[in-house]
């Protein structure tokens, strides 16, 4: 009794293990789990393990993130977010790992053109797995064909108002940009519900995200909050956003130093641009003009802030000998007698070295798009399982569930 009032386990859990013991070890963990998550009304994310009679809680890692399918993904994203989630995949650190092509989210400012989003699902496919993730580690979806993740955004936008989504740092400066003044697609003001949809659903607890997706994640915990608060639960799970430690590539800027590289500015370099491409595109950087033997200046210098995002001391070995890193070569720059085209030939070649392997795969995964299908199609499958799951917990939280059992019956006959 006293073990029950501190909410201790070990006794209760003793208890079960002696009352389990004819049962297979599999099957014993398994109903003492849910026991005992019903009893100390932990989060469904908490797992109980068993090692040599020791029992211990053992927090679930699950991941998740996304990309827009409105064109192939740039050099942005790559250092935003797919080198993380890649090296989070070889790292092995976690449970399930899903990686969503929002396809509804880009209809919110695509959707008279809904043939580009379509179009693009398989182009961003392609450039997940030529950056080297791994089907058979990753769970690959498409947003629009798991159900579960539209009604879970109906039910969460009674919990938010309409004032706190306009207030979205991020939301406000993506209207702001695509100049829809008075005409903002309730759709595209709400898709931080949308968000909060996704990430809960797979109950991801740790997102991947890019700097300008840091309000999108606190949404989604004050939206996890409120739904637990209300409905008396711990249904879902509070999840923390993962940025790059590199802050120059947090938020990349466009070619043209547009704040944030955009499909819609055209101001990218893609995964996919072969080097000839990415060539102009570096030479085409907008620079302060100079005599070669005049200081430069590094703040603001957009070739600069890509060797920062890019470069390791490795490329001078290869590239420019003259310097053992890029501490060096800035304060050489500062110093003057360095032209920015001799900048931007190193920052061509660090760039296509980085995406060259890059471009291969890509090439070998485009000549079996069948593969490609399959392995999307599978994920998707896999994905809507686990969403449904989610939402029959949820809607049993909001008493939705009138005919899972007899329990509203019994309600209304009692009631008489």
């Amino acid at each position: 009794r006293a073990a029950a009032t501190a909410r201790s386990p070990w006794p209760y859990a003793s208890a079960l293990i002696t009352g389990m013991s004819g049962l297979p070890d599999a099957r014993r963990k398994s109903r003492l789990c849910r026991r005992l998550s019903r009893w100390m009304r932990m989060p469904v994310t908490r797992v109980w393990s068993c090692w040599k009679g020791h029992w211990k809680v053992v927090k679930m890692k699950r991941i998740l993130t996304g990309d827009r399918p409105t064109g192939r993904l740039h050099i942005g994203h790559y250092v935003g977010s797919l080198k993380r989630r890649y090296k989070l995949q070889e790292e092995g650190n976690y449970d399930e790992f899903y990686i969503m092509i929002a396809d509804s989210q880009a209809l919110t400012d695509n959707f008279d053109n809904p043939e580009k989003v379509r179009k693009n699902v398989i182009e961003v496919m392609l450039d997940y797995l030529a950056v080297g993730l791994n089907p058979n580690k990753i769970t690959f979806f498409v947003q629009s064909e798991v159900n579960a993740l539209t009604e879970l955004t109906y039910y969460y936008m009674n919990l938010v108002t309409l004032p706190r989504v306009l207030r979205n740092p991020t939301v406000k400066s993506e209207i702001n940009s695509k100049n829809f003044n008075e005409s903002i697609p309730v759709g595209f003001a709400t898709y931080p519900i949308s968000q909060a949809a996704d990430i809960t659903a797979f109950k991801a607890n740790i997102v991947p995200v890019g700097d300008d997706q840091e309000p999108m994640i606190e949404q989604t915990r004050e939206i996890v909050k409120s739904f637990n608060r209300i409905y008396d639960t711990d249904t879902l799970v509070l999840c923390e956003s993962l940025l790059p430690n590199n802050i120059y590539q947090r938020r990349l800027v466009g070619t043209d130093g547009n704040a944030k590289m955009s499909k819609s500015l055209n101001n990218c370099i893609y995964l996919s641009d072969d080097k000839e491409t990415i060539k102009e595109k570096v030479f085409s950087i907008k620079t302060t003009s100079r005599r070669i033997d005049e200081p430069g200046i590094i703040d603001g210098n957009i070739l600069f802030m890509y060797l920062e995002a890019f470069c390791e001391d490795i490329h001078f070995k290869k590239y420019y000998s003259e310097f053992n890193n890029l501490d060096e070569l800035k304060i050489a720059y500062q110093k003057g007698g360095i032209g920015d085209a001799s900048v931007k030939r190193f920052l061509t070649e660090v760039i296509n070295d980085e995406l060259t392997p890059i471009r291969e795969r890509r090439r070998e995964y485009a000549e079996d798009l069948e593969k490609v299908y399959n392995i999307l199609k599978e994920g998707t499958k896999k994905a809507k399982k686990t969403a449904d799951k989610t939402i029959v917990e949820v809607k049993k939280a909001m008493k939705l569930n009138y005919f899972e059992d007899s329990e509203y019956l019994n309600e209304l006959l009692n009631s008489k």
